[in-house]
């Protein structure tokens, strides 16, 4: 299915329009409007349809990317450093020495505020077209106003009062005013509600990239909730209870909008849905390198977030005995990928959220056993033109274990001479002229080890491992188990087995948001596995398509900024919030996400505690948790529900210590845009 292709769009309008626009920067004063107005194609519909598309760049620059992804998620209850990357994000993560200077909060402001001048632009020259369906300009129109409110959204609640500009003159205003809280949401809902009115339930074109009817729907639901937290109101309805109308009105009519949820989480984040995901609402289309329009210079719409959230295997065993395939280098691992960052891990808080017995969203959102893999397929099919990262057979990717082995990890004697075999084995496909390399995984079945291809298996999700790890498990090196082994129960495994609960340091810091680091009194053997956490993999993309090939550290799936999961739980959270705190109406909501999370139906009951009777606020934020995590919500949420406080002191006590509630509320505004104006110190920098 065509997608819609930025990188394509700007450069024939680089070149058709003169236009100075970058997709790898965004600032304020880089493209000449009066250029655009000056040339007569965009006043012809198909010009004006191209640039309109140019509106949802900032979706895959450093908005839905790495940047925005630590402006939205960290500094929260959820998120911590793992070991020996304090000095990272510490400005986000922490609160420490920050600044206007920071660098993602910068290019979050950047990518948000850029973009809407692409809008307001869009906006204004819809109004000059000299043909074009009347129909199909006020769907563009409405699509763009969309996007606009979206960025504002981002904008209001990261960074407070902004500027609301909504045209464009051609000239930069040195001395931007800052208007109110009111007046930003008061737009915004105005724009969506334009949107939902104009919008079609199916995309334009057939075309999944472009947002839709649901997709207003949805937003305006979060919005409200957002505005909500403000004390904003609309005549004698409280914010808060508009979100909660919208929301009911999206869940109650899910299929008049297009709208779905999956009856069963593993779906969510399952490889085959990911192009073409039933219960988003919206999303930030990835690349795909089967298009014919597939560029493989277009950087930065390849987002590399996901390997932040994963370990240094290399650090935690080196690769010189379980661990065959490296993942720091470049071409190294091809089914973890290049994953040399570790900076963002998950608080005790976040992992003791999930009662994995019962819900199978721990496996579906955490690694939490790391394996070998082999490349039997790539090499049946391309013998020795495999590409180095597949080039591996069966035999290369077993491990024997040896006296040594199980001395240095701490593996009991027994074991020596058993061997551990690969998880996974990977196929190459050269998916473009750009040899964009995809490594298509299967898993090998537990306990047949002919290496034969025969003895392969397809899997929804090539990430998910089984939990609980089984005693008898050969296919994995490594586990970190969430309920506590004993160690009669580790003699019994082969493979190197770690108590999730020893990897924190909480003799120091009770509140489980440090992790321990790697010395010889911390009680891990070896005491490098302290590098090791459960590594966060919703957007390891690890599928056909996914990959980049030559550089390991980025993928090209979709990247989800609103699914339908999250409108049961704005309707919970704003339950709470009207009605005098309506727990059994939000226990309702947030039991539909319950049970689909229940790895067997006969579990979900009140004696397992999987289903609620009744739900405070507390149930809400965990609910968020084991659902979103990741997903670019969790600061917002605990913004508008003035949580910082109170839940940092109890979960995150890294991040509580240098948080400061007269400041922290609300991101510092950049110096990049503080430099350009003429009334720097009249528009201040949020307190920074």
């Amino acid at each position: 299915m065509k997608t819609i292709n930025i990188k394509r769009i700007l450069y024939k309008c680089a070149l058709g329009l003169s236009l100075a626009l970058c997709v790898t920067s965004c600032s304020l004063d880089e493209y000449n409007p009066s250029a655009i107005s000056a040339d007569n194609v965009l006043s012809s519909y198909s010009g004006w349809k191209s640039y309109q598309s140019n509106c949802y760049t900032g979706l895959w620059g450093s908005l839905i990317g790495l940047n925005y992804n630590i402006v939205s998620e960290t500094g929260t209850d959820l998120w911590t450093f793992s070991y020996g990357v304090h000095g990272m994000f510490k400005d986000l993560m922490a609160y420490e020495q920050f600044t206007t200077s920071s660098n993602a909060a910068g290019a979050a402001w950047n990518y948000a505020y850029g973009s809407i001048k692409d809008c307001n632009v869009t906006i204004q020259l819809s109004e000059k077209l000299v043909n074009g369906n009347a129909s199909d300009i006020k769907s563009l129109v409405a699509e763009t106003k969309l996007l606009r409110a979206y960025y504002y959204s981002v904008l209001v609640a990261q960074y407070g009062e902004v500027p609301l500009i909504l045209t464009d003159d051609g000239t930069q205003n040195l001395t931007p005013k800052r208007n109110s809280i009111s007046e930003i949401y008061t737009q915004i809902i105005s724009d969506l509600r334009y949107a939902f009115q104009n919008l079609p339930v199916t995309p334009m074109d057939n075309n999944l990239a472009r947002v839709t009817k649901k997709s207003a729907l949805g937003l305006l639901a979060r919005v409200y909730a957002q505005g909500g937290g403000e004390g904003l109101s609309e005549g004698s309805k409280s914010y808060w209870l508009r979100a909660k109308e919208v929301a009911d009105s999206l869940i109650n009519n899910q299929s008049t909008y297009g709208a779905a949820m999956y009856d069963d989480f593993q779906k969510v984040f399952a490889a085959a849905n990911n192009r073409n995901n039933a219960e988003v609402l919206f999303t930030a289309y990835g690349l795909n390198p089967y298009d014919a329009s597939y560029d493989y210079f277009t950087g930065n719409s390849k987002p590399n977030f996901y390997l932040y959230y994963y370990p240094k295997l290399d650090d935690a065993f080196g690769t010189s005995d379980l661990l065959k395939k490296g993942v720091n280098s470049n071409t190294s691992n091809a089914y973890y990928g290049r994953c040399n960052q570790q900076f963002v891990a998950p608080t005790k808080y976040l992992i003791n959220c999930f009662d994995a017995r019962y819900d199978k969203r721990w496996e579906n959102t955490f690694v939490t056993a790391y394996a070998n893999y082999s490349g039997v397929q790539a090499i049946a099919s391309l013998g020795t033109g495999v590409p180095t990262p597949g080039n591996i057979t069966y035999n290369n990717a077993t491990i024997t274990l040896t006296a040594a082995m199980c001395t240095k990890y701490g593996i009991d004697a027994s074991h020596v001479g058993e061997k551990i075999y690969p998880y996974a084995d990977v196929n190459a496909v050269n998916a473009s002229k750009n040899a964009s390399w995809q490594y298509i995984p299967k898993i090998w079945k537990k306990g047949v080890h002919t290496g034969a291809i025969a003895d392969l298996r397809d899997t929804t999700n090539a990430n998910i491992v089984p939990y609980p790890l089984a005693a008898d498990e050969d296919r994995f090196f490594v586990y970190l188990s969430k309920d506590p082994l004993t160690t009669t129960e580790k003699q019994a495994r082969r493979y190197v087995t770690v108590n999730i609960d020893d990897l924190f340091d909480t003799a120091n810091d009770p509140t489980g948001s440090t992790y321990k680091t790697v010395t010889a009194t911390n009680g891990l053997t070896p005491m490098s596995l302290a590098n090791l956490f459960p590594a966060m993999m919703k957007f390891n993309h690890n599928f056909d398509g996914g990959w980049v090939g030559s550089n390991f550290q980025l993928k090209l799936g979709n990247v989800m900024i609103m699914r339908m999961a999250e409108v049961y739980l704005i309707a919970a959270e704003a339950a709470l919030h009207v009605n005098s705190g309506d727990g059994a109406t939000a226990a309702g909501y947030l039991n539909v996400l319950r049970k689909r999370a229940c790895r067997n139906a006969a579990d979900f009951n009140t004696t397992t505690g999987m289903q609620l009777t009744t739900a405070t606020m507390d149930d809400v934020f965990d609910e968020y948790a084991r659902e979103l995590c990741g997903e670019f919500n969790r600061w917002a949420i605990l913004k508008r529900n003035k949580a910082f406080e109170t839940r940092l002191q109890k979960y995150n006590a890294t991040a509580y210590a240098n948080f400061d509630p007269t400041k922290h509320y609300k991101r510092p505004i950049p110096y990049s845009f503080l430099n350009q104006i003429n009334n720097a110190d009249e528009f201040g920098t949020n307190g920074y």
